[in-house]
């Protein structure tokens, strides 16, 4: 992906920086401005890095758009994993309004589709732990430390550097703070989302908001509740329904499920099996109608679904998978074929059906064991409890 992008990228940079010469203004296809090629590229990035600082800080603030962003901060880890953490929410850009001074000034629509992906991989190199700080580079660009900081939960640290490329956007705006060596990141979020499944975290925090609306008497907080800052619960709907929190970082216990190897074996075939799906989804769009299409990505969707479910030993894995095995067997019934794999080899699509079959009895055999085992009924009663 980063290497196709690149080369669009290079290609488009030509088109788009070519004038006339002698001419002061640059002509974007069609549109003439006084910006030329490179001061419009370093306009539109420090621009989106304006603007995605105060996205950011919002999401933050701001109970409802909290959910938009929760699945982001929900690892207990800080990792490189956490940056590909990314809400299904995000193909929505809620403030387009804060790039609307970079328009009227002239800048393109086509340079922001350059800039956009090349500022959203900048973001992804300093979740990490194993960088310390990074001398004169801290006063400038976000480093690791700078986001480590972002994404730990001590009072000290919370809702603090929300800056993405350039660091002093949070010095400006007085949202800036340092690690410190006597206070050790302690990550995630303070109502911990205790699941593996990410379809369950990217809803989790709008349902609470929802059913809190709901419950309130006032007419007032079932209004208010959706613009509070995050985390902000009527009065009278905390009471009666309380939540567990961290008030102390170093008090966190981890999610974790106790699983034998056999079953972390088996999470790990299903996630190869859903990334192959998806990669051949991908390959064959041109093959496929729409309709079906959306089917297959939705069946992708689904599995995902299903198999952390399993992860999380719930009981009712086993009626997920049956469910998910059922619609995949009615597909290649109905249709003779899998996401287009017959002109591969004519035997493909029942390949697939056998692997939906095995699939269902496998995960029955694993509820069964793994949750009658004595560390998984232990573990299982803690988690409770917490």
């Amino acid at each position: 992906v980063l290497v196709l992008s690149t080369t669009l990228n290079a290609q488009t940079w030509e088109e788009v920086t070519k004038s006339e010469p002698n001419d002061s203004n640059t002509t974007y296809y069609g549109v003439t401005t006084a910006i030329d090629g490179v001061a419009a590229f370093v306009l539109a990035f420090v621009g989106k890095d304006f603007a995605g600082y105060w996205t950011h800080r919002f999401e933050h603030r701001i109970n409802w758009l909290w959910n938009r962003h929760i699945i982001h901060h929900s690892s207990e880890e800080f990792n490189l994993a956490c940056a590909l953490r990314q809400s299904i929410s995000e193909i929505v850009f809620y403030f387009t309004f804060l790039l609307l001074p970079l328009a009227l000034l002239g800048v393109p629509a086509e340079v922001f589709a350059i800039v956009a992906p090349i500022h959203l991989f900048a973001q992804f190199w300093y979740h990490t732990r194993y960088i310390g700080k990074m001398g004169w580079l801290e006063k400038v660009i976000v480093t690791p430390s700078h986001h480590r900081v972002h994404h730990a939960i001590n009072p000290e640290y919370l809702d603090k550097n929300f800056s993405q490329i350039f660091i002093f956007w949070d010095k400006l705006f007085g949202t800036f703070q340092e690690e410190l060596d006597d206070i050790p990141c302690v990550y995630g979020v303070k109502r911990p989302v205790k699941t593996w499944n990410p379809i369950l975290i990217n809803f989790q925090h709008a349902w609470l908001v929802i059913t809190d609306a709901w419950r309130t008497k006032r007419w007032k907080d079932k209004l208010r509740v959706w613009f509070m800052p995050t985390g902000w619960r009527p009065e009278d709907v905390a009471k009666k329904y309380p939540i567990k929190i961290i008030d102390d970082p170093y008090s966190q216990i981890k999610y974790m499920t106790p699983s034998s190897i056999w079953l972390r074996g088996w999470s790990y075939l299903q996630l190869f099996m859903v990334l192959f799906m998806a990669l051949f989804l991908f390959n064959s769009l041109d093959k496929i109608p729409f309709e079906m299409s959306l089917m297959y990505a939705a069946f992708i969707f689904f599995s995902v679904y299903s198999y952390t479910t399993l992860m999380d030993l719930k009981k009712h894995a086993v009626g997920i998978e049956l469910v998910r095995s059922v619609w995949g067997l009615g597909v290649i019934y109905y249709t003779g074929d899998w996401s287009h794999m017959s002109s591969i080899a004519s035997w493909f699509p029942f390949v697939i059906a056998g692997y939906f079959l095995i699939s269902l009895f496998v995960v029955a055999a694993f509820v069964r064991i793994e949750l009658n085992s004595k560390p998984a009924k232990l573990e299982l009663a803690k988690t409770e409890m917490a």
